[in-house]
């Protein structure tokens, strides 16, 4: 559960980062699992302006599955409750790899730049990021601009063939904001608010870079017009011990 500290921390910069939220068990039984299809997944490849790639999987739904142990964990669903403040349900679910020397940049977004045109009215919303590598510079970890979250919803666009913020718009907030990359260790979880400006830089390292990323709307943000992600429900917390449940034995 989070501390008192940690939530003051979310709430003047947009985000905070929690050491240590799953074990090394079962951050390697997820790597396992992290290069298995995935029923109803839906497979993203994105390319940066360097001709990079970049593979993102997502789901809407919360399967009996050892993904599904995570986004229902009340580990992530506890906490994100708390960040928010009030009950949530999953919006959905994704699966990032940064391959070596090969893995995309991702632009200046916020994910409320998406999520506003699936008819959400209100930025009651919040990512999840988990961290199933380590999570450096070097291989391309997330960077925020801290505080951005105040800025409000800022208009998005094509960016190459990705979409985000108006460029000459977040120069000036490169002056204005401290820029903190988010180095995270394996087993870490990333909690930042959907107007946190964020984005990272191409893996030009050895090493890879996988992350599982879970998403939340609160429950009375629901979209209007029929629009928007996964069941507007109550979630199901998994039990506590449900990653170990998927050994090693059956990736």
């Amino acid at each position: 559960m989070l501390t008192a500290e940690q939530i003051r921390d979310y709430d003047r910069d947009g985000y905070v980062l929690v050491p240590d939220v799953f074990n090394p068990t079962e951050v390697a039984i997820l790597k396992a699992h992290a290069g298995r299809e995935r029923r109803g997944e839906t497979v993203h490849q994105v390319v940066d302006a360097g001709g990079r790639v970049s593979k993102l999987a997502a789901w809407v739904d919360i399967a009996e599955d050892v993904f599904g142990a995570v986004s229902a964990s009340p580990r992530i669903v506890g906490a994100a409750q708390l960040l928010l403040r009030e009950e949530i349900y999953h919006w959905h679910s994704k699966l990032s790899v940064k391959q070596p020397r090969a893995g995309a940049a991702w632009e200046w977004h916020q994910d409320y730049g998406y999520w506003y045109n699936d008819g959400c009215l209100y930025p009651n919303m919040i990512s999840c990021m988990v961290a199933l590598d380590p999570s450096t510079r070097e291989n391309g970890c997330l960077k925020v601009l801290v505080g951005s979250h105040r800025l409000g919803r800022c208009d998005h666009g094509r960016i190459g063939s990705q979409t985000g913020a108006d460029p000459e718009r977040l120069a000036i907030l490169e002056e204005r904001l401290p820029v903190r990359y988010c180095e995270a260790p394996p087993g870490s979880v990333l909690f930042f608010h959907c107007n946190t400006f964020h984005s990272s830089e191409p893996n030009l390292s050895e090493k890879p870079r996988c992350a599982y990323i879970c998403c939340y709307n609160a429950l009375s943000n629901l979209p209007y017009g029929g629009k928007g992600h996964g069941k507007p429900e109550p979630i199901k917390p998994a039990p506590d011990d449900a990653i170990l449940r998927f050994d090693a034995a059956k990736a």
